[in-house]
């Protein structure tokens, strides 16, 4: 595939360093987003109701790393060498784990939803839904649902490797009836849910603002506010992302015998490839929106070049040192010259 590809220029840039960075930036940007959340999480002074929130979001941010561990080193190796040559059984975990991390990213995202809408629109209920406990209890759930969902594609056989984008990846015509449900129940439906919580919590935040709810009602902090915006522009960035690769599954599951022909190689990738960046977003969503995450990026880029520079600089001096230091074969000379004399 590649090696067709390479016949023109921009396609060997394409298969051969576009595609690489795709999964090399990714992964550090997940791998970064997670160190944030679990520092953030760590942090002594955050309310309880806070912590709580900052679970689901690190469990998130798993998510979103569950690729990068496993799965895109395997695909970075089938790209370098043109083809899948790990076998089966790296092929079916592969295909599992960016499965988990698939339907772990958006059944998280749906809990996020059903979280801020319960602790902004039922305030007074969120303490008792929400205790320490049914916390820890809550993400569980949502990981036990994650597998469960994703076991049926050991049995249907829709684990298969995909050359157009050199990964094992969920096979959209295995089963058109498992197609159709799996958008269903693992897109459709958790983007309804979430649409609707954040439909209910803006116009909640659209009457406090214009002053309409009675002053007995529990009043919204700028901070709630902000944490609200920053997880719905998670939402609406996932949407956009993985609708186009939903989308055409649907349709080639619906009419597999016609749309297929319809559907160009290239539309696919990109909408593949724009579905898996998606993972690496979240990171730039938290450091643009959240002053938190905005100060943690700046303290570890200034901690990596201030360790860049120390070790610069220990290099050089040794390095001066070395050069200045006279070496045993000139002294002895120097000594046996003086001896002479």
């Amino acid at each position: 595939m590649c090696q067709a590809q390479m016949e023109s220029r921009g396609d060997g840039i394409l298969c051969g360093v576009v595609r690489p960075m795709h999964f090399l930036s990714t992964s550090s940007l997940e791998a970064l987003s997670l160190r944030l959340m679990l520092t953030k999480l760590q942090q002594k002074q955050m309310e309880v109701s806070k912590g709580l929130w900052n679970i689901f979001v690190v469990s998130l941010a798993v998510a979103d790393l569950v690729v990068a561990i496993y799965p895109y080193p395997l695909v970075l190796t089938s790209i370098f060498h043109n083809g899948w040559n790990l076998g089966n059984v790296h092929c079916q975990i592969s295909g599992f784990l960016m499965g988990v991390s698939v339907i772990g990213s958006i059944f998280n995202i749906t809990g996020i939803a059903i979280n801020r809408y319960c602790y902004i629109c039922h305030s007074l209920k969120y303490d008792k839904l929400y205790s320490d406990k049914n916390s820890v209890c809550y993400v569980m759930l949502i990981w036990a649902l994650t597998v469960v969902a994703i076991v049926p594609n050991l049995f249907v056989g829709s684990l298969q490797y995909d050359p157009r984008v050199y990964s094992c990846t969920f096979e959209q015509s295995a089963s058109s009836a498992y197609t159709i449900a799996v958008v269903f129940f693992h897109f459709i439906l958790p983007i309804m849910i979430v649409t609707y919580c954040y439909l209910r919590i803006w116009i909640l935040v659209i009457q406090v603002r214009r002053r309409v709810k009675p002053d007995n009602r529990p009043k919204l902090t700028p901070h709630d506010v902000r944490n609200f915006i920053t997880m719905f522009v998670v939402f609406v960035l996932f949407a956009v992302c993985w609708a186009p690769l939903n989308f055409i599954g649907l349709a080639v599951a619906i009419r597999p015998e016609v749309v297929v022909p319809l559907i160009p190689e290239w539309l696919f990738v990109a909408s593949y490839f724009m579905a898996y960046f998606n993972s690496c977003l979240n990171a730039i969503v938290y450091g643009v929106l959240n002053q938190n995450f905005r100060r943690e990026y700046k303290r570890i880029v200034v901690s990596v070049c201030t360790a860049r520079i120390f070790f610069q600089d220990s290099s050089n001096d040794a390095g001066e040192r070395l050069k200045s230091k006279p070496s045993p074969l000139m002294t002895n000379n120097n000594q046996v010259k003086v001896d002479s004399v």
